[in-house]
């Protein structure tokens, strides 16, 4: 049984456990409300940014645009977006799990990867996988720059004809406690991808519809790109904030615990004095 001393240093050293995983779940929370308010600002337009695309696809006809031609699908793109830090549940674990579920269902195809975050870098890159690009340390100060360079590399390898599609594994945001693992496809952008809700608008076009398009296009993929950094990192945000909830409370059971046990390592040693002290006086 262990002496009171090296129960006293395990209690001391869980209490400051705590104390850091308290101020983790604490920065954390104030973290995910500034990120809630821009992915909440960013879903409408980017919604209604592929209404309004899909509406123009609907109405014009043979027009002709790289990101619009169909390939079949023998090399592949997959854009892995994963935290830079760990601390944060299985928040890392399930989306790299779910890209390797994509890599090995597809394995017809040639699979390039575009990392994002530190995590999914040092994984894939230990498998052996082949990473074209890799992008560490976004989430610090993101913006809608990061995106515009992961998108400008995106749309040329398609241009380019280096990749027949593009695909987005990321964590979508939903709740505290809750997120839900995406596999999405980014290009070609086809009628599967420009869905809209099956009422065309008639819009009045300024510009010719080939000029239209090569404008929206590229700012299509760009914004697809940071809304899902953007919910990336509010679901990250919220798994370390539920992480450190959780492990908060596993401290104070355990503390609970050891400080029983020191009680009752504390009153055997009182008592066993007690009886030398009575033995003694006995003999």
């Amino acid at each position: 049984m262990a002496n009171l001393l090296d129960i006293r240093r395990r209690i001391r050293s869980v209490r400051n456990t705590q104390q850091i995983t308290r101020a983790m779940k604490t920065v954390s929370a104030a973290k995910l409300r500034r990120a809630q308010e821009r992915i909440f600002a960013a879903r409408p337009y980017a919604a209604q940014f592929k209404t309004a695309l899909a509406n123009l696809a609907g109405r014009v006809q043979n027009v002709e645009h790289p990101l619009l031609a169909v390939r079949p699908e023998r090399n592949l793109l997959l854009v892995v977006i994963t935290a830079d830090r760990g601390l944060c549940g299985a928040f890392n674990a399930n989306v790299i799990r779910t890209a390797a579920d994509f890599i090995r269902d597809r394995s017809d195809a040639s699979i390039r990867l575009m990392t994002v975050g530190k995590k999914g870098r040092d994984f894939f890159a230990r498998r052996g996988d082949s990473i074209i690009e890799e992008h560490v340390g976004l989430f610090a100060q993101l913006n809608i720059e990061h995106a515009r360079t992961i998108g400008a590399r995106i749309v040329d390898l398609y241009r380019n004809a280096e990749c027949d599609a593009a695909y987005l594994a990321y964590n979508e945001f939903k709740s505290v406690i809750q997120q839900r693992l995406v596999v999405e496809p980014l290009l070609p952008l086809g009628a599967d991808t420009l869905e809209g809700d099956g009422s065309l608008l008639d819009y009045i076009y300024e510009q010719p519809p080939q000029e239209i398009f090569s404008r929206l296009l590229p700012r299509y993929v760009d914004i697809q790109v940071h809304r899902a950094l953007l919910e990336s990192a509010a679901a990250e945000h919220g798994a370390r904030m539920a992480a450190m909830d959780t492990a908060s409370r596993n401290a104070a059971e355990m503390i609970e615990t050891l400080t029983l046990n020191m009680n009752r390592v504390r009153q055997a040693a009182i008592t066993r004095e007690i009886i030398e002290v009575v033995s003694g006086a006995g003999a």
